[in-house]
């Protein structure tokens, strides 16, 4: 793309083009080129290769799950019943989603519109992020018809996955709601737009309410196995408040490394609201990070205290719970702090990173490294791996394909309700 907007070829960000003639949604899709200048572009992109190669063996793989069964492509079994599809794909994608509630409610509730130029992204963000957090879900579960069975069939209100599924189920619906704005604007449709911004503050609030109830939730699983998580990741009485303020700081953190992605790689596609203020609002997230894992390291200590585990962190498992603690929050936490004491938004953009790594490394080690730690360790199956590469993937080509369409990087540029005959 960089090629052909510097030979003049504008990307779409209007309903007319310079003849004042209105672009077909075929147009908006082809982003104003022709089929031929598309197609030429993607060739043209290195990524796109490495996405066919991915999708070519890795797809085959994929459907061999749903031919062959679960125990093909995984090791999973009674011990470990939770594998990458699971530990990367659920509990992993759905603390790093929780920029869309936090962002909302930062814009729409306390009224910080000075962070709009990055709502949306934050919205997409959440939105990606627990869809695929679902089809991860499915590829493990194997039976999508069946997906509404814990919500409709197989009612247990009092079970924590009957909580999970209604509110990821609601919150995803919520999370749609709330981009049709931007998708109106592309689509020329003024009234969706003006309905759904009339609602958006219910839509926020009932984003808050769902998608805190949840992050706690999915902490609350493990409540369902005693002893097997080892005791430094696992503490009754504060599991569902540990993934609940990890997702804050996760969020967040995310946001802040797809932004940078953004700016480095799609900079034709941002306007210069989103660049402009990026480093400022980059700091601006790294304010809200840092106390929440400020928090999260206070609450962590407390559950060590609380439950007498202070002997664990002599042995093995302790050090490589320090090293958890030190490289994922701790010093994420430092580096934070000093990049908004010196506006270092590059600082503040590798601290984000250190926290992204971290809050993945929790859950793996919460989902699938500690458990069962009194057993053996489990060692993913290879098909396993290139099936979570091939959806993650497939997340990514998403994203891409919205944020090279949809005005989520850039506003979309006003016209006159009809053109100049």
């Amino acid at each position: 793309m960089k090629t052909l907007i510097a030979n003049g070829k504008v990307p779409v960000a209007r309903h007319y083009n310079e003849s004042r003639k209105r672009f077909s949604i075929k147009e908006k899709i082809l982003l104003g080129l022709s089929l031929s200048e598309y197609l030429a572009q993607a060739f043209r992109n290195p990524l796109n290769w490495v996405f066919a190669v991915i999708f070519t063996f890795g797809g085959y793989v994929t459907l061999s799950r749903f031919v062959f069964g679960l125990g093909y492509v995984t090791h999973s079994s009674y011990d470990y019943p939770w594998g990458l599809f699971l530990g990367w794909g659920l509990f992993t994608m759905v603390p790093l989603s929780a920029s869309g509630f936090m962002l909302g409610t930062t814009v729409e509730v306390f009224g910080r519109h000075d962070f709009k130029p990055i709502e949306r992204l934050a919205l997409l963000n959440g939105l990606l992020g627990y869809l695929f957090a679902v089809i991860f879900l499915q590829v493990d579960l194997g039976q999508p018809w069946r997906l509404i069975y814990p919500m409709f069939v197989s009612l247990g209100p009092a079970a924590v996955l009957f909580l999970v599924a209604w509110h990821v189920a609601t919150y995803l619906s919520v999370q749609v709601a709330e981009l049709v704005p931007a998708f109106a604007e592309w689509a020329g449709m003024p009234k969706l737009k003006t309905f759904v911004k009339s609602i958006i503050l219910g839509l926020t609030i009932a984003g808050i309410i769902l998608s805190t109830l949840h992050q706690g939730a999915l902490g609350a699983l493990f409540t369902y196995a005693p002893g097997k998580v080892h005791p430094l990741w696992y503490s009754a009485p504060f599991q569902w408040f540990h993934f609940f303020c990890s997702s804050i700081f996760a969020g967040l953190s995310m946001l802040i490394v797809v932004s940078t992605i953004c700016k480095k790689t799609m900079a034709w596609r941002c306007d210069r609201s989103f660049l402009d203020s990026l480093d400022r609002l980059t700091l601006g997230l790294a304010k809200g990070a840092t106390l929440a894992l400020i928090t999260y390291l206070v609450i962590k200590v407390i559950a060590i205290a609380h439950d007498g585990d202070w002997g664990y962190l002599a042995s093995g498992w302790g050090q490589w719970f320090m090293v958890e603690m030190v490289v994922g929050v701790i010093l994420p936490m430092i580096l934070f702090t000093v990049s908004i004491r010196n506006r270092m938004a590059n600082l503040a953009r590798f601290a984000a990173l250190l926290a992204v790594l971290g809050i993945a490394l929790n859950r793996l080690n919460t989902a699938l490294i500690t458990f069962n730690w009194k057993l053996y360790q489990e060692i993913p199956h290879w098909r396993e791996v290139v099936i979570c590469i091939t959806v993650y993937a497939l997340y990514i080509v998403t994203y891409r394909f919205i944020l090279y369409r949809l005005p989520i990087l850039y506003a979309w540029k006003k016209d006159e309700d009809s053109p100049v005959a």
